[in-house]
């Protein structure tokens, strides 16, 4: 009889037990597939624990600053966000380390100054990227921190439109030449918005501007950077306030709303206007060929006097048709003769005014060879492969018994009808000239209109235009809603190469006057001592009609229905545009305000409205719809743990 143990029975029970408790923790950890759950995301924003100097310090004397931090940090755009004042004409050496970041000032520290290193939200957390919201260190190099601030916008003078990214500084030199001569004392940068904060600054009176500084020197001194100045004399102060604060419980439902003691610093409201000065200084640009028949020459800025151009490889007398914009700052050459035309290479002396060192005109002359980019070569292939499919087509029409020519037609001239198909009745017609004309007819020119089922021949105006030397105008007292047609015999045009225009006929439609709105504007707070022009505006704030006030009213007739905006600009010197500023003459850009509100324009429509230009601030006048410079989103805190959890 084999032994019994009489202790194996409870350890195979044991054994199963074990064996199930595996199996159960196999089964739960296949049915829990990925990667292992390292906790909580870390939400909390970076907090400063200490700094050296410590932050508020006062006599420091040393330039290297490091703060340190809770967590790992990194900077984000630290060019473009943080801003060292007074400023440092030798760039500052920012750092990030681990839980740390350094800044070493490579300027000598100024005796009793108040130095602010502003990060904005540019410090974020090394892993998560939430953001530490608006940061400042400051410490003194004196007794005493100053804690003034100053505040407000820059916009740009011709449209309101919020400058981003300028430098807004002050001066304790009211004299109108520091600006020019030297540093600003203390220095913002704007945001997206346009707004800036001016911090730490001393008890005292200022002069503020705005520099888009082009070569870090911090104060005006290239005519091509952007500037603003004002005149008002800028005294920091404060004063307690109270604000409202709101709660949400959720989108919908405030949870409560709390009084908040806070300290307001002023002026918080300034508006700086910011323009470009029109570059007078005159230089020549370049010459460009790009078609074989022409040659443009580009200057800086235009002059009372062409320039003069000596042929070497050619003779210039006669040579040239000249075509000019009105300010002469691009003209035209056109080349008369085909053998000029067919020359590759035009070698010209040029002489004409340019800006010397002194700041006047003097007469300078240059040597040019003209290229032309399309090489006689070139061009001859071209053509004659043009040629040779011209003949095979003419040789399959004979084939086919088809009507063909043996003698391929010279080239014809083309004009280019420059105007819409639907003319409004205040309108004129207008054809374009692909080169100058060496002679028209305008008795081969007719204009017909149609009055139920017939034509009729209706009295007209077609000439050159004043101002354009390629373009005709057609002038008529156009019928609303009535069809016309302009029929043109051939050769009525030759240009200078002599090729003529075949018979042309182009219909148009003048528009009924019921398919068109009318705008009535009421303008309030206009000055009488200058002209005002006002500008309706589409959706992406380009000007469709201006016109010009009279007697503090605007009219639009014959509007396309669509939604329009408004704007007006005044005119002081009353040359019917609107013109930007001088510093050196003292002189602001003309101003501009807009309309807040849209117009809606429909059909057979009379809008009337009534708009004081005054009654809003200028930096909260242009609607957003059609303001090009949106605002950055507000940089938040992500709650990464609530975006995971289960539903």
């Amino acid at each position: 009889m084999p032994n019994v143990n009489p202790h194996m029975p409870n350890v195979n029970k044991c054994r199963s037990a074990v064996l199930a408790l595996f199996c159960s923790l196999l089964v739960l950890s296949c049915a829990k597939m990925g990667n292992p759950d390292g906790g909580l995301y870390d939400e909390d924003p970076p907090k400063v624990v200490a700094a050296s100097p410590a932050e508020g310090s006062v006599n420091v004397s040393q330039k290297k600053i490091t703060i340190f931090f809770d967590e790992y940090v990194k900077i984000e755009n630290a060019q473009e966000k943080v801003v060292i004042c007074p400023p440092q004409l030798e760039q500052a050496d920012i750092k990030t380390g681990r839980k740390r970041i350094s800044v070493a000032l490579k300027d000598s520290l100024k005796p009793n100054m108040t130095y602010t290193i502003d990060f904005s939200d540019a410090i974020v957390d090394n892993n998560e990227g939430n953001p530490m919201g608006n940061y400042t260190y400051s410490f003194s190099t004196g007794e005493r921190i100053d804690t003034f601030e100053v505040s407000g916008k820059v916009l740009a003078a011709e449209n309101l439109e919020p400058v981003k990214g300028v430098l807004v500084g002050l001066y304790d030199n009211m004299e109108d030449t520091a600006f020019t001569a030297m540093p600003m004392l203390r220095i913002s940068r704007t945001d997206s918005r346009g707004h800036f904060v001016i911090k730490g600054v001393a008890p005292g009176q200022y002069r503020i501007y705005a520099l888009k500084d082009a070569d870090g020197n911090f104060f005006f001194s290239q005519k091509s950077e952007m500037i603003a100045f004002c005149h008002d004399t800028i005294v920091p102060s404060t004063a307690p306030a109270v604000r409202q604060d709101t709660v949400w419980r959720d989108s919908l439902h405030i949870d409560s709303i709390t009084r908040v003691h806070y300290i307001k610093h002023t002026p918080d409201d300034i508006v700086l206007l910011a323009f470009n000065e029109t570059q007078t200084d005159r230089y020549f640009l370049k010459a460009e060929r790009k078609e074989p028949e022409k040659f443009t020459l580009f200057f800086s800025y235009g002059s009372d006097t062409l320039p003069r151009l000596r042929g070497l490889n050619f003779s210039e007398k006669d040579a040239f048709v000249v075509e000019t914009p009105e300010d002469n700052d691009t003209i035209t050459y056109w080349l008369r003769d085909t053998a000029l035309v067919n020359q590759d290479t035009l070698t010209v002396e040029l002489t004409y005014f340019a800006t010397d060192t002194t700041g006047v005109l003097a007469v300078q002359t240059d040597t040019l060879d003209i290229l032309s980019k399309q090489p006689y070569k070139r061009r001859m292939k071209k053509q004659q492969e043009e040629l040779e499919a011209w003949k095979k087509e003419q040789q399959k029409a004979k084939k086919r018994g088809e009507p063909y020519d043996s003698i391929r037609p010279p080239e014809k001239l083309l004009p280019r009808w420059a105007a819409s198909s639907v003319i409004t009745p205040d309108a004129c017609g207008a054809y374009e000239m692909p080169a100058p004309l060496a002679c028209y007819d305008t008795t081969r020119v007719h204009l017909y209109m149609k009055v139920d089922t017939l034509w009729y021949e209706a009295d007209f105006n077609f000439r050159p235009s004043d101002k354009e030397l390629r373009r005709f105008q057609l002038l008529a007292e156009w019928r609303p809603g009535t069809e016309y047609s302009l029929e043109i015999d051939s050769l009525a045009f030759e240009d200078i190469y002599g090729r003529c225009s075949d018979p042309i006929k182009q219909g148009f439609r003048v528009g009924s006057e019921d398919t068109y709105a009318s705008v009535f504007i009421s303008m309030i707070n206009i000055p009488d001592t200058a002209d005002v022009y006002a500008e309706l505006l589409d959706k992406s704030d380009k000007t469709v009609m201006r016109t010009k006030v009279v007697n503090h009213r605007a009219e639009f007739y014959y509007v396309k229905p669509s939604v329009y905006y408004v704007r007006c600009f005044v005119d002081d010197n009353r040359n019917g545009v609107w013109d930007t500023g001088l510093y050196a003459d003292d002189r602001q850009a003309e101003a501009v305000y807009y309309y807040q509100r849209s117009i809606e324009c429909k059909a057979n429509w009379d809008v009337t409205q009534t708009w004081d230009v005054r009654a809003l601030p200028r930096d909260r006048q242009k609607p957003g719809d059609i303001t090009k410079q949106k605002a950055d989103q507000a940089r938040k805190r992500r709650s990464r743990n609530a975006e995971r959890s289960w539903p």
